[in-house]
């Protein structure tokens, strides 16, 4: 398993029942995760979120919450705000993630004289983004959801990254990759965190069981000759870490492809709440 366990700002206290209970900063909210199925310990949380029978749900606040506050990981500050659909705007088990990439992008870097280029696709909030332009990469963030990317160019300012090199775009992944094969521009890191469901900005459909293959071999016609990684991330129920290494394998057959668990520690107990799953692969 990949292991999430080095943040200071932010901890899973404990899990169970079907929710997860979490401190963020200095803030603790519990929130519901279907993966927890075994009993929780008494808790007591800032805010609590509650779904609806007939869809969606709310927060009920025990005490008064700012509307947003910030959280640190590594010289990252990231924005963090309880939305009324239960995410706050952070993954917080991706930072397993955004330690692989630095390091790759890094070690990359020392052996060329250029900055890399990477492409991050369904970046949702650029927690990805953030992590490969302070390791000196030259980022191209791509979201279907124009609030998204606002907020993503909030978590960049607050990290101090507002004038790096980073391109933030509103548009369906899938055209975006195709135009960029048109134009001829290539990538040394390229990573996608895509949805089970989704729409795009002009209301394309995705699913991912019948569209990330072909994403993913699209995606690989914009790899350099010297690529640095290739990283999918998936929360999709069902879908098992070996397939992510199986659609590595078949469209990027020349180098090692690897996929596990993405985990993050409880502290009760000494558990691990698994967060879906990566692969990675590397030449």
């Amino acid at each position: 398993m990949y292991l999430a366990d080095g943040w200071q700002d932010f901890e899973i206290l404990d899990a169970g029942n079907g929710d997860k209970l979490e401190r963020w900063g200095s803030f603790v909210l519990l929130r519901p995760d279907p993966q927890a199925v075994w009993p929780m310990g008494e808790h007591k949380a800032d805010a609590v979120y509650f779904r609806s029978p007939s869809g969606g749900g709310h927060w009920e606040f025990q005490r008064e919450l700012p509307e947003s506050w910030t959280v640190r990981y590594k010289g990252l500050t990231f924005v963090v705000r309880p939305t009324g659909f239960k995410h706050t705007g952070l993954f917080p088990e991706q930072a397993v993630n955004w330690d692989f990439m630095s390091d790759r992008l890094k070690a990359w870097e020392k052996s060329h004289s250029e900055a890399p280029r990477v492409l991050n696709l369904f970046a949702y909030t650029g927690g990805a983004t953030c992590a490969c332009a302070k390791a000196g990469a030259q980022v191209v963030h791509v979201d279907a959801a124009k609030g998204m990317v606002a907020w993503a160019k909030d978590n960049a300012a607050a990290s101090g990254l507002s004038g790096a090199p980073i391109r933030y775009i509103v548009d369906d992944c899938l055209k975006f990759v195709r135009r960029e094969q048109r134009r001829g521009n290539r990538y040394e890191g390229i990573l996608m965190d895509p949805p089970s469901y989704g729409r795009g900005p002009g209301g394309e459909m995705w699913k991912i069981e019948t569209g990330l293959f072909e994403l993913v071999s699209e995606c690989a016609k914009l790899l350099c000759d010297d690529p640095c990684f290739f990283l999918i991330n998936s929360y999709t129920t069902g879908l098992a870490p070996s397939v992510l290494k199986n659609v590595l394998t078949v469209a990027l057959p020349k180098a090692h492809a690897e996929a596990q668990e993405v985990g993050l520690p409880i502290r009760r107990g000494g558990l691990v709440l698994p967060c879906g799953a990566t692969g990675r692969w590397t030449p």
